[in-house]
């Protein structure tokens, strides 16, 4: 069924700005281009300040990010309560200015579907969007459960029980819908994060990136508790004081709540020139940077959260042609195939080892570059996407008789 230009559509995120956040990003542009009617709640940063603007027919409204919780369950409740009291005041807005039929919400945290909620009398419905398994997320940031995480898991289940239709960003999400969400099946559609081939292009290098180096790593992503940076940098060490490969550079790009500390953990372990911190990086410049790397890296580690996740960043060294190198995860697996190595869990000598094996075998590292970009053109791209999403929006108006 066609979209009309009376299917209206409110995106709500609390993690990223908007365009910032690459995923909210194509759904929105991609739900516009089919004939909907689009608006999106979003934080400011990162240079998206604008309380108001339209870009590329997605009206965006923005509030003024709360101060970034770097520990505590209780400083995440803060973050998260201002957030909401925001998007509330927001929603009030769009409904007089542009109005909407559906609220798709993207976690964390998961509790959006009090928004969904307060227009539901309105005949406004629900659709969740997957993006965080928010009591593994918990585990992973706190290492323990006990009452907070009885909490979150009942805040997913009413995430889920709110929702008319669920959006799953892999077979595991889509897994946990119908598991512990309680969701019927034709109700939940796999949407896979993937770039958009015709913008990540395979490209030279920039020999100011490498720096000279022999052999260059890269690492694009958020940098946080658990991502596994310190496994990174340990693996590096091994790498050059042990195992000989002094000419090894890795460019790390990224932001996050940990980047003061990884820093002064590369400090602390004599890595300052082998290691380039270039702070966040966006279009073109992201790219001279990856296509300047030799292996894409993402150590996360091996946790409830991380093994069933999939990882924006392996995504993209496969879409530049980059061979990837990561911990044993299952959706990892599930994304890179045989465009990857897989360490042992957690272990960073192994990592080292793995990088190694890379770097002494250039046509292996050529062939798994290959194969990881005939992986996302011919299954994994966003185009590949388009199709679920479409049918999302097309099962939750039906629902709705429209």
């Amino acid at each position: 069924m066609p979209a009309t230009a009376e299917r209206r559509v409110l995106i709500v995120v609390e993690n990223l700005p908007v365009p910032l956040d690459r995923r909210v990003w194509l759904e929105a542009t991609t739900l516009v281009a089919h004939g909907y009617k689009v608006s999106v709640i979003s934080p400011t940063g990162r240079g998206w300040d604008e309380p108001y603007e339209e870009i590329e027919g997605v009206h965006i409204y923005r509030y003024p990010a709360p101060p970034e919780a770097h520990v505590g369950a209780l400083a995440y409740g803060r973050e998260w309560g201002v957030s909401l009291w925001r998007m509330f005041r927001l929603a009030r807005q769009v409904w007089r200015e542009q109005g909407f039929d559906v609220i798709h919400g993207c976690n964390p945290p998961d509790l959006l579907w009090l928004l969904g909620l307060r227009y539901r009398p309105h005949g406004v419905r629900y659709l969740f969007d997957h993006h965080d398994v928010c009591p593994e997320l918990f585990e992973a940031k706190f290492g323990r459960r006990g009452l907070l995480h009885r909490i979150m898991l009942i805040w997913e289940r009413l995430n889920f029980a709110s929702a008319s239709v669920s959006i799953a960003t892999n077979e595991s999400f889509r897994e946990i819908a119908q598991g512990r969400g309680r969701m019927a099946p034709e109700d939940v559609f796999v949407v896979r994060s993937a770039p958009r081939v015709e913008r990540f292009v395979p490209g030279p290098a920039d020999p100011a990136v490498r720096k000279g180096a022999g052999t260059v790593l890269g690492y694009v992503g958020v940098i946080g508790q658990q991502e596994g940076m310190d496994l990174l940098l340990g693996a590096i060490e091994l790498l050059v004081r042990r195992m000989g490969h002094s000419d090894l550079h890795a460019v790390i790009v990224g932001f996050g709540p940990h980047l003061d500390e990884v820093k002064r953990d590369a400090a602390a372990r004599g890595l300052g020139d082998h290691v380039t911190f270039a702070g966040a990086l966006y279009g073109d410049d992201l790219l001279r940077v990856l296509n300047s790397i030799d292996i894409g890296v993402a150590p996360d580690p091996k946790n409830a959260m991380n093994d069933i996740s999939t990882m924006n960043k392996v995504m993209e060294y496969m879409t530049l042609e980059k061979p990837v190198l990561q911990f044993d995860l299952t959706e990892g697996r599930a994304s890179a195939g045989e465009a990857s190595l897989y360490a042992q869990a957690n272990d960073p000598a192994d990592f080292a080892g793995k990088i190694a094996e890379l770097i002494d075998n250039p046509e292996k590292r050529a062939e798994m570059g290959r194969r990881g970009r005939a992986r996302v053109l011919e299954r994994l791209s966003w185009d590949h996407s388009v199709p679920h999403l479409l049918a999302a929006y097309d099962r939750i108006f039906a629902k709705m008789g429209r």
